[in-house]
């Protein structure tokens, strides 16, 4: 059962990523019969820390106190990606996982639990600008960029900021019962689950045409008309290709195939049009070349992780006041 509790703290710590874990698992909340853990905030550095917000905090704790803790959570902080990391640190992480704690952390804080070893042949995450960077810097991890938190055995590891309450709150929910978590995250004001993951909040860049020298004007008329149906052969004709040879220069050109890209496109439209607009799901169904509410919520499910609806719930763009 969990019931201790230490945060490790580096120079330049990110203040809200550390407040998530101090509010899930810092509070006192016997009065509502929730349970109360023996917390501290222990300093991997010097007795005083800077923040990245211009304060300072200051503990009395040390690295020893790593050693009785039950889970070992590391919030975020800035240039992580390329910092040293004490090895004293590094040694108690892996001495916490060896005996049976649990290690969680906050964004980049998985920077410190990779050089520490404890990412290796297991799935973990961070926030979306920094996925690539994460797994490039320890391949032997299996980064997992669209989700908001995962847990491979000891090593729970979150996405940006937000994110941090859900993992702690999925910890809470192992460790202690689906009633507990909920009673927390009421306390909070934040719901105790969320749906999809991390790809509906990544940013929606424009279809890259430009540098597509060959087949740049059959991905503008795609773009076009992606209501349309749409065939290789139909598409290597207005190329005045082949359809082999067609597929490979559009591979060539994008990255893709030509159904990945129509299909990453018509739903970056739908997500356009559940935002900006009143229309109905079938509507944008069939704007957006799905055909049904049936295929565009597949599609949503399968790329986003969420719902149409659930979507449009939370990143609709309300209309100006009149």
């Amino acid at each position: 059962m969990l019931k201790n509790v230490a945060v490790v703290l580096l120079d330049h710590v990110h203040p809200f990523e550390l407040g998530v874990v101090c509010e899930v698992f810092g509070l006192d909340r016997s009065d509502e019969d929730l349970p109360v853990y023996d917390f501290a905030v222990v300093s991997a550095d010097t007795p005083v820390l800077s923040t990245h917000a211009g304060f300072t905090l200051t503990t009395s704790h040390g690295l020893d106190r790593l050693e009785e803790a039950d889970l070992i959570a590391v919030p975020a902080g800035d240039d992580f990606a390329t910092r040293t990391f004490p090895p004293e640190l590094l040694a108690a992480l892996r001495r916490a996982v060896d005996r049976g704690a649990l290690v969680l952390s906050v964004c980049s804080g998985v920077f410190v639990l990779g050089a520490a070893g404890l990412l290796d042949g297991r799935r973990c995450t961070m926030h979306w600008r920094h996925a690539d960077e994460l797994a490039v810097q320890y391949p032997r991890a299996i980064v997992q960029p669209d989700v908001l938190y995962v847990q491979d055995g000891p090593v729970i590891t979150s996405a940006g900021t937000a994110a941090g309450i859900d993992a702690c709150l999925h910890l809470v929910r192992q460790e202690h019962g689906p009633q507990v978590a909920n009673a927390i995250a009421r306390r909070m004001v934040v719901p105790p689950h969320r749906d999809g993951g991390q790809a509906q909040f990544i940013e929606r860049p424009l279809a890259a045409m430009a540098r597509c020298d060959t087949v740049g004007e059959v991905l503008a008329w795609m773009a076009r008309h992606l209501e349309e149906e749409m065939t290789v052969e139909e598409l290597a004709a207005r190329a005045h290709m082949s359809p082999r040879t067609f597929a490979r220069r559009f591979q060539q050109e994008t990255g893709t195939t030509p159904y990945r890209w129509l299909l990453r496109q018509r739903v970056l439209y739908a997500q356009e049009l559940l935002e900006g607009s009143d229309e109905t799901v079938d509507a944008v169904a069939g704007r957006s070349g799905f055909g049904t509410a049936a295929g565009l919520r597949h599609h949503f499910l399968r790329t986003l992780g969420t719902t149409p609806n659930a979507y449009r719930r939370t990143f609709r763009v309300a209309a100006p006041a009149a």
